[in-house]
């Protein structure tokens, strides 16, 4: 018997599967929150694609970048992070693994949650989560594959906040705002920018 969720596992996961839908199924066209978020998937999908293309030799897929770019952050109004609306129970910090759960339950590919659970920061490792007593499931959510990594860089380079939307953030910014997080963000970050020839 063939269930709905095997029903949408296998629509969600044809080539020309489109995230606008699944961006509208959780946020309302025309709210201040739906701009902020499909304004920064958008920047964060150009500059995805732009490192992907100079990466050829990686061999990265551009067709799941475009799409799992767009859906990175599908979770943020689940959260609390008023400067952008959204008004959630849970903190920020949880934005990347509830949008797996979203994903997830939607019966997606579990690549396309791997990019929203792993993206924050430069990846989270469960040592650092018990140690800061995060909020977030103790396991690793450090970027794996070459698409993740690439997502994962490619959205450090823009701000969701409205004030600093417009601003052009360099790569030393971003070092230097990660090792105030963590200096193994930092490192992580470093490692790939170098990589990616950034």
């Amino acid at each position: 018997m063939v269930t709905w969720t095997l029903l949408l596992k296998e629509f969600y996961s044809l080539k020309n599967m489109n995230p606008l839908p699944i961006i509208e199924k959780f946020y309302t066209p025309g709210t201040k929150l739906y701009k902020i978020l499909l304004d920064h998937s958008q920047i964060v999908t150009e500059k995805s694609l732009e490192i992907a293309r100079s990466l050829s030799h990686l061999n990265p897929n551009l067709g799941f970048i475009k799409k799992a770019a767009m859906l990175h952050d599908i979770g943020i109004y689940l959260t609390r992070a008023h400067s952008i609306d959204c008004n959630g129970e849970a903190p920020y910090i949880c934005h990347g693994y509830l949008g797996r759960m979203l994903l997830d339950e939607l019966g997606l590919p579990p690549e396309y949650g791997f990019v929203c659970e792993r993206h924050t920061g430069a990846g989270i490792t469960r040592e650092n989560i018990m140690s800061n007593d995060l909020p977030l499931p103790h396991r690793d959510m450090v970027p794996v594959s070459i698409e993740e990594k690439i997502i994962c860089v490619a959205d450090k380079y823009h701000s969701k906040s409205p004030k600093h939307a417009d601003k052009k953030i360099t790569t030393m910014q971003i070092i230097e705002e990660l090792e105030k997080i963590n200096k193994d963000h930092a490192k992580r970050f470093s490692i790939w920018a170098e990589e990616f020839n950034l």
